[in-house]
C-alpha cells in the first residue's frame, strides 16, 4: 500500500509540473507576451513598444503603443477595445469597468487581423497598434480627481494624448503610405468611429482610405456632457455627439465632411453579450443580461443600421452570430481580434468582407439576423 501511495504521489507531482508548464508556456504566449521597446531602425514583420514621453495609463503607470512594418506601402491604424467610463462612479470603480494599463495587452496583435496568419490578407500591411487604458474611448485629455476618504486620487482619461503622440512618434517609421485603414473593437470600435478623421488627416498621402467599426453600439443620452465634462476631449470631437448613438453621429459626421472618398464599415453580432451587459448598467445600473436584454439590443441595433444605410448609402455592413449562448441566444463580443478569418455569413470572413471593400468592393451580410426572432 505504501509503495502504491508513493507511486500516485510521484504520478501526481509529474501531472502537476506538465500543468504548470503548459500554464505557463500559454502566458508565456499570452497576457506575459511583452515586445521589445524600439531602439534603432526596426525590422519588417517584428512587433515593437513605442512609449512616447508623458503617456500613461489611467491609473499612471507606463503605457505604450506597438508597431509593425509591413511590406506593402499600406498602414493600417487599430484601436484595441477594453470597457468605458462614462461618469464619476465608473471612473472612481476603474477595472469593475474599463482596463486601467496597458501592461498586458501586446499579446492581443499577434491574433486577428494583426497576424501573420497565412489566411490575412492584411499581413504584409504595417500596424500602429493603440493598447487601450484610458476609459475614454481613446479619446481624452482630462483627468479625474476625487477623494477616497482624505486621500486624493486621480483617474487619467488622456487617450487622445497618449493616441497623439504615439502617432507623431510612428510616422517617422511608416513613410507615405497610399491606403490606409483604421478600425478597432469594442472601446476601440467607437474610438475608430470618434478619431477616423483626425487618423486620416495624419496621411494625407493615403487616397484609398477604409474605416471599420467592429462591435460597438451604447445608447447613452449624455455622450456629449461625458466627452466634454469627463473625458475632456477635443472639441472638434465633442461637438459631433448630439444624439444618444456616439457611433451613428461620428460616422454621418464623418461622410459628410469626406463623402464617398472614404469606405464605411460597420460590423457587429446581432446579440452581443458584452455590449448589452453595458447597456443594461445604462439602463437599470446592473450589468444583467438575459433574452430580454438580448431582444432589446437586437431590436437597438436594427435601428441603428437601418440609420447608418440611411445617412451612409455605399455603407458596408456586416451582422454576424456565433457563439450564441442555448438560453439566451446572445452572442459573442467583437471578432477582428480572433476568428476574423471565419466565414460566418454566406461564405464570406469579417477578414474578406473588410479587404473586398479596400479594393472597392463595399457589400452588406447577414442583415436577415436583425429581425430573426
Amino acid at each position: 500500500m505504501r509503495k502504491a501511495m508513493k507511486i500516485i504521489g510521484i504520478i501526481t507531482v509529474a501531472v502537476v509540473a506538465v500543468v504548470g508548464i503548459v500554464v505557463a508556456v500559454i502566458l508565456h504566449k499570452t497576457v506575459l507576451v511583452e515586445h521589445p521597446e524600439l531602439e534603432g531602425k526596426p525590422e519588417i514583420g517584428e512587433w515593437y513598444r513605442i512609449s512616447p514621453e508623458g503617456t500613461k495609463s489611467s491609473d499612471s503607470s507606463e503605457w505604450h503603443g506597438l508597431l509593425k512594418l509591413g511590406t506593402e506601402n499600406k498602414v493600417a491604424v487599430y484601436f484595441f477595445g477594453g470597457g468605458v467610463s462614462i461618469n464619476g462612479y465608473t471612473s472612481e470603480r476603474g477595472k469593475e469597468f474599463f482596463a486601467t494599463t496597458a501592461q498586458i495587452q501586446d499579446f492581443v496583435a499577434s491574433g486577428g487581423i494583426s497576424s501573420d496568419d497565412e489566411r490575412n490578407p492584411f499581413k504584409d500591411w504595417t500596424f500602429l497598434v493603440l493598447p487601450y487604458a484610458s476609459g475614454d474611448f481613446h479619446s481624452g485629455t482630462g483627468t479625474y480627481r476625487y477623494m477616497d476618504g482624505d486621500q486624493e486620487k486621480a483617474v487619467y482619461h488622456n487617450g487622445y494624448e497618449n493616441y497623439s503622440a504615439f502617432m507623431e512618434a510612428a510616422k517617422y517609421y511608416v513613410g507615405e503610405p497610399d491606403t490606409l485603414l483604421v478600425t478597432g473593437f469594442s472601446a476601440g470600435g467607437f474610438a475608430t468611429s470618434l478619431l477616423a478623421d483626425d487618423v486620416i488627416d495624419r496621411f494625407p498621402s493615403a487616397e484609398n482610405v477604409t474605416v471599420n467599426v467592429d462591435s460597438a453600439l451604447l445608447l447613452y443620452d449624455d455622450w456629449h456632457e461625458t466627452a466634454t465634462d469627463l473625458w475632456q476631449s477635443p472639441k472638434v470631437i465633442s461637438d459631433r455627439l448630439t444624439s444618444n448613438n456616439l457611433v451613428l453621429d461620428s460616422l454621418t459626421a464623418l461622410h459628410q465632411k469626406r463623402g464617398d472618398s472614404v469606405k464605411i464599415l460597420f460590423d457587429c453580432s446581432y446579440r452581443d453579450d458584452t455590449l448589452q451587459q453595458y447597456q443594461e448598467f445604462i439602463r437599470n445600473g446592473a450589468m444583467n443580461v438575459d433574452k430580454e436584454s438580448g431582444d432589446r439590443f437586437q431590436k437597438d441595433l436594427a435601428e441603428m443600421v437601418s440609420e447608418l444605410q440611411k445617412n451612409i448609402p455605399n455603407i458596408g455592413v456586416y451582422i454576424w452570430n456565433y457563439g450564441a449562448d442555448s438560453d439566451t441566444g446572445n452572442t459573442q463580443h467583437t471578432i477582428i481580434s480572433s476568428n476574423v478569418f471565419d466565414e460566418l455569413e454566406e461564405g464570406k470572413s469579417v477578414a474578406e468582407w473588410i479587404h473586398d471593400a479596400v479594393n472597392g468592393k463595399i457589400e452588406s451580410y447577414g442583415l436577415d439576423l436583425l429581425h430573426n426572432s
